[in-house]
């Protein structure tokens, strides 16, 4: 629709004017145009085709008593219902505001078109504008209950909507006098107080606000409902502020994100402080500008906020963003600064997203942040093979013990990420360190089985030193994570068992590798002529028993009792094989080489942190039976040896008995003087020894 071009004043007949059929035709196709009523461009299109069509020139004169169907010809005399002794208020914090008087009196005598009355709205003179358009409504409005248009209605339709695009007009100029208001550099302190005179006077002459407006209802004398216009103007203004915060691309920068809500919080810190310094001035205390403004900006923010959600984000965004709704937007930063307060309040503001929102934004993080803990954990197995196994750099020893950094890096990890979740909300924090755990769950057989590929592939003399080292860093990681987090380690207890039995068991095959061929060799020839080295079989042990130590107890310890059990229990087991008879000297040299090499292997491990001292005297005792001359004398070496060792079996003590050159019947006495009470094989107190060696069979003389 677009406005009609009538005079308010009557226009004498003159050539310069159209003709009738000229006037109707313009009016017929002006009135016929459509516009909505919140586009000021529409209006302005309508005023240019309305003025191609016509120029007309005013009369100075008013005609009296003549009545037109296309013009209204009274002069403008609106009146306000307050007494004319009230020519001047004063409102809005002390600023004058344009009194009711002088503004009527500005336009007494000056008849004025719709196309005038236009202009003074876009020249924002919205006081005298309203006053006109009042005064053409209140007009129509008595006319119509007068049944002027009763066989004329089209001229009826045209007068309204002359008044309500004109309304309209001035309710586009209010949105964009709003819009306006923050993206000036100074605030227009007049322009403001008259568009509150503006709406207050509007609600005075349009006071009934109950009554509801049908669609395509007539809107004469109906509120305009402009304060609720105003605060749609706030929302809209916000709106477009915040959406004008610079945003640099992904591509153009990695912490683009950081940036822009950087910029967001400068620009929303400089606009509450002006609205603070500025606006709220030019506003009645009821307006609550402040409060108005603030909860507009809340909104804005929430949907950008949700907007900038949908996008592809990384981890490290998706934590900025987390981390600026919970920590930066209410803190002193931003809503929290001093220079806002009091002002600037948050108290009456709901979430700045949605429960279900919010959820799934720490959904989406955690999700993220799955890969990226993954990726850590990645990331220090592959240093391990890299800088330590490839380059076989030994362990450093702290406190005395092998130390791997693996236990502290890992929970150095979790310790960092489920500190900054933390910081964002508590249960963030703790679904952090489920995923961390969950992660940890996986990388733990992982690295087991690098560690075993490498080590079964690899006869690196480190094998010993990193296997302490990480049995080390399992018994921290589970102690750090029971201290520091407080965590159930149970189910990490039950992978740390399998990964240690697995090491243990390539430990031992190892070791038996190296050792088991020095084993075979004792009392062979080259054994007992001594070119054999005594020490050479402590030393293949001790490559692997020497590390032993610098493992944490008790699986330190424990396999340390083992090694020296096994090594004592196989030197058993190869001297008691049967043999070729010795003579005496052999004997003798055996005797004496047994002991000595015993000793050496019991030293060995006993620096070593052994506490099996209970295994020193077997082999002592059988080398003194072997190189013992008096047959009587060995009576007394085997009553010691089943004495120490009651786990001793009939076999084992006539293999010792045949190794020393006895006949089968001398065994037989023997053994039934001293040791035909034998206990059972556990020793009685759960040390054994020979219960675990296959002695061989030795034919029974009885």
């Amino acid at each position: 629709m677009e406005l009609n071009t009538r005079s308010i004043t009557s226009e004498p007949a003159s050539p310069t004017n159209n003709t009738e059929e000229e006037k109707m035709e313009v009016a017929s196709e002006l009135s016929s145009s459509t516009m909505h009523s919140g586009s000021s461009g529409l209006i302005e299109r309508g005023f240019k085709t309305m003025l191609s069509f016509r120029k007309s020139r005013r009369s100075l004169s008013i005609e009296k008593g003549k009545e037109g169907t296309g013009t209204w010809k009274r002069k403008l005399s609106w009146r306000f219902s307050k007494s004319s002794e009230e020519n001047e208020t004063t409102n809005c914090n002390g600023v004058e505001v344009i009194s009711e008087k002088r503004e009527a009196e500005s336009i007494q005598g000056k008849p004025l078109s719709v196309m005038e009355i236009h202009e003074l709205i876009q020249k924002r003179q919205l006081l005298e504008a309203f006053a006109c358009i009042k005064y053409l409504e209140d007009e129509l409005i008595a006319e119509r209950d007068a049944e002027k248009y009763k066989d004329n209605s089209q001229e009826f339709v045209r007068k309204y909507k002359d008044v309500d695009l004109l309304y309209n007009s001035i309710t586009n100029m209010i949105q964009s006098i709003v819009l306006e208001t923050l993206e000036h550099p100074t605030v227009e302190d007049t322009m403001l107080t008259s568009l509150v005179t503006l709406i207050a006077r509007e609600e005075a002459a349009h006071p009934n606000a109950g009554i509801s407006v049908h669609s395509g209802s007539v809107l004469l004398g109906i509120p305009r409902k402009w304060r609720e216009e105003w605060v749609a103007a706030v929302n809209e203004s916000t709106r477009k502020r915040i959406q004008r915060v610079p945003m640099p691309s992904k591509e153009e920068m990695s912490s683009w994100l950081v940036l822009h809500l950087d910029l967001l919080q400068k620009h929303l810190h400089e606009d509450l402080l002006k609205i603070k310094l500025s606006v709220k001035k030019c506003y009645p205390e009821e307006y609550q500008v402040c409060d108005t403004y603030v909860e507009a900006f809340h909104k804005a923010i929430a949907s950008h906020l949700e907007d900038l959600s949908q996008r592809p984000l990384e981890f490290n965004e998706l934590y900025t963003l987390l981390d600026w709704v919970a920590n930066t937007y209410h803190s002193e930063l931003i809503l929290g600064h001093p220079d806002l307060k009091p002002e600037v309040t948050t108290e009456n503001l709901t979430l700045l997203l949605t429960p279900a929102h919010w959820d799934k934004l720490k959904n989406d993080y955690i999700a993220s942040a799955k890969g990226k803990i993954k990726s850590y954990f990645g990331n220090i197995l592959r240093l391990e093979v890299t800088e330590k196994w490839e380059k076989e750099v030994h362990p450093e020893v702290k406190e005395n013990f092998y130390h791997s950094s693996l236990s502290f890096d890992i929970q150095t990890i979790i310790a960092e990420h489920m500190k900054i979740s933390g910081e964002i909300s508590r249960s963030l924090g703790m679904k952090m360190l489920e995923m961390c755990l969950a992660e940890l769950y996986e990388f733990m057989p992982r690295f087991g089985e690098e560690f075993v590929v490498w080590s079964t592939a690899q006869n690196s003399p480190l094998f010993a030193p990193y296997f302490a080292a990480y049995i080390n860093s399992f018994h921290d990681l589970m102690s750090g994570l029971e201290t520091a987090f407080k965590v159930n380690t149970e189910e990490l207890q039950k992978i740390s068992a399998a990964l240690t039995r697995n090491f243990t068991n390539i430990f031992w095959n190892k070791l038996r590798t190296k050792a088991q061929p020095l084993f075979k060799k004792i009392l062979t020839k080259d054994w007992i002529l001594a070119t054999e080295k005594l020490d050479s079989l402590a030393l293949a042990v001790s490559q692997f028993s020497k590390h032993l130590q610098h493992m944490k107890e008790p699986t330190g310890q424990e396999l340390l009792r083992n090694i020296h059990k096994y090594v004592v229990r196989e030197y058993i087991t190869q001297v008691i094989k049967p043999r070729r008879k010795m003579n005496a000297e052999t004997r003798q040299k055996v005797s004496e080489k047994m002991n000595r090499e015993a000793r050496i292997l019991n030293n060995t491990l006993i620096d070593q942190g052994s506490d099996s001292d209970w295994l020193l005297p077997a082999i002592h005792h059988i080398a003194n039976i072997i190189g013992e001359k008096k047959k009587d004398e060995i009576k007394e070496y085997v009553k010691e040896l089943c004495q120490d060792y009651p786990d001793i079996r009939k076999k084992h003590v006539l293999a010792v008995l045949a190794l020393r050159g006895l006949g089968r019947t001398r065994r037989a006495a023997i053994f039934r003087q001293v040791c035909h009470r034998l206990k059972s094989p556990d020793g009685g107190d759960g040390s054994t020894l020979f219960a675990e060696i296959d002695a061989p069979v030795i034919i029974s003389c009885f």
